[in-house]
Formats: C-alpha cells, structure tokens, sequence
C-alpha cells in the first residue's frame, strides 16, 4: 500500500520560511510514480498545484510561487522537499504531497495523496 507522508508545516511570519517533507513508502519508482508536486487548498478554495519534479528533474511551478518556492527530491527519489522563502499571508493553506505515473502537471488528478501539513503565515 502506497503511503505519502507530510510534514515541517507550521507557523510563521510573513517574509519568514519553512520547508515541507514528504516521504513516500509502499511505491516504487518509477513504475508507480515518476511525478512528484506539492499542491494546496486554503478554506472555502479549491485545491491548486504549487510545484512539481519530473522523472528528470525538471521542475514546474505556479506563478503566485515562483522565485520564493524550490521543490527538490533526494537521490533515493523516495524523500520530496519543498522550500518557502518570503512567505505571504496569502500561502496559507493544507500542503499536500501528490505522486503519480502519468505526467499531469499542476492539475490535482494524482493518484497518491498525502493527508496534508498546515502551513500558516501571519502578517
């Protein structure tokens, strides 16, 4: 059974930083999944991606997040980070880690979901 697990949610400052984790288990790659995004969902709004790494490395982001964000993985592909510098009020919301086979960009139709990290900033 294939597991994502999140965490380094907190709170924090605007202008402050925070990086997130997520760990996959169960699945292996690239068989079961060779994309990898962050993806959030703020209350009352619909789930949006933030981020994501391809098979090779290739990153994506959305444009409220580019030049603040960085998402990266480890060597064993098993570990997804995601590093927020100049965090806003406005990035507030549940982080969550999505993986999948299929190259689906930023759209939320991942196969493997997490159960999310809150992420709260205060201005």
């Amino acid at each position: 059974q294939v597991h994502l697990v999140e965490s380094g949610g907190g709170s924090v400052q605007a202008g402050g930083s925070l990086t997130l984790s997520c760990v996959v288990s169960g699945a292996t790659w690239p068989t079961d999944y060779s994309y990898m995004a962050w993806f959030r969902q703020a209350g009352g709004k619909e789930r949006e991606g933030v981020a994501l790494i391809d098979q090779y490395n290739i990153t994506t982001y959305a444009d409220s997040v580019k030049g603040r964000f960085t998402v990266s993985r480890d060597i064993t592909k098993k570990n997804l980070y995601l590093q927020m510098n100049s965090l806003k009020s406005e990035d507030t919301a549940m982080y969550y880690c999505a993986a999948d086979w299929r190259g689906l960009g930023l759209y939320p139709s991942y196969k493997y979901w997490g159960q999310g990290t809150q992420v709260t900033v205060s201005s």
